[in-house]
């Protein structure tokens, strides 16, 4: 009696946990609607969405995302195209071809490149890359689409690379062993057993960076410009986050009431980048 009592205890407490988690979604979900639709509402779905003027402090005002919306799907896609090949090539090297000691320098190194605060690479990308794009490029302004899009594409790295390494370690040692016993070479089984195996792992860390990447908002504002412009890539720009970011400080009525709703336009593009992995994972498993 007494161990049931304890497992019974266990499974309450971890029940509690996970409905925590589910009911802080529910929670940030149920404010972000509360808080983003009156303005839409206002300024009309159509007009907010596809708007591309945005003045929100102006005599007449404008609340057009689109600029923002295409900016922030612009340099998540394009990190994630520069990211991934590196990172998945890095997690490969880790998992399969490094000895232990390199295994554990270059993952400590990694390790630290996460945990690096996105201010810093918002500081050197500032110092650095801008002024380097700027002369590179005979700009009036290297502050533009194109340092986001390098900026982010190194901050992604640490996500994919330990997600993937994990994916990679994870494959059945049977797997490529079959594939050597058959006269396939080391890499050719990386690349067509073992990459194959792991992709679902490999699809969910480029999940998780392209959501870092389109979440980023301190770094990207330091190096874009922060101007409400179309995207192009030597232009300054200016992302979903940046806009929150730039302007909650200051703002009130229905330009405060629009910033929430840009927050909820995020929150969208997340959960649809997070259901189209699941439909991806399901469907290779069936």
């Amino acid at each position: 009696m007494n161990t049931r009592f304890k497992e019974t205890a266990v499974k309450a407490v971890l029940l509690s946990f996970a409905l925590a988690a589910v009911a802080s979604v529910a929670l940030i979900t149920v404010f972000l609607v509360s808080s983003g639709l009156p303005a839409i509402g206002k300024i009309g779905l159509l007009e907010f969405i596809i708007g591309k003027r945005w003045a929100s402090t102006a005599k007449d005002p404008g609340f057009g995302i689109l600029p923002f919306i295409l900016s922030s799907l612009y340099a998540a896609t394009c990190s994630i195209l520069i990211g991934s090949p590196i990172g998945l090539l890095c997690a490969l090297y880790l998992s399969k071809a490094a000895s232990k000691r390199t295994r554990a320098v270059i993952s400590t190194l990694v390790d630290l490149l996460s945990g690096i605060p996105s201010v810093v690479f918002g500081l050197v990308g500032m110092m650095v890359l801008v002024p380097g794009i700027k002369q590179l490029f005979n700009l009036s302004d290297g502050s533009s689409l194109l340092s986001a899009i390098i900026v982010l594409s190194i901050m992604v790295l640490p996500t994919i690379v330990k997600v993937s390494t994990t994916a990679l370690d994870a494959v059945p040692r049977e797997y490529e062993d079959s594939s050597l016993a058959l006269g396939a070479s080391q890499v050719q089984t990386w690349l067509g057993v073992s990459i194959p195996a792991a992709r679902n792992g490999i699809a969910a860390s480029l999940v998780l960076g392209a959501g870092r990447a389109i979440g980023e908002a301190m770094a990207v504002m330091m190096v874009s410009g922060n101007a409400a412009n179309m995207p192009s890539l030597f232009q300054s720009v200016r992302f979903l986050t940046t806009a929150v970011a730039s302007e909650m400080s200051y703002s009130s009525g229905l330009q405060r009431q629009a910033l929430f709703s840009i927050a909820l336009v995020l929150y969208v593009f997340i959960m649809i980048m997070n259901m189209a992995l699941s439909w991806l994972v399901k469907r290779s498993a069936s």
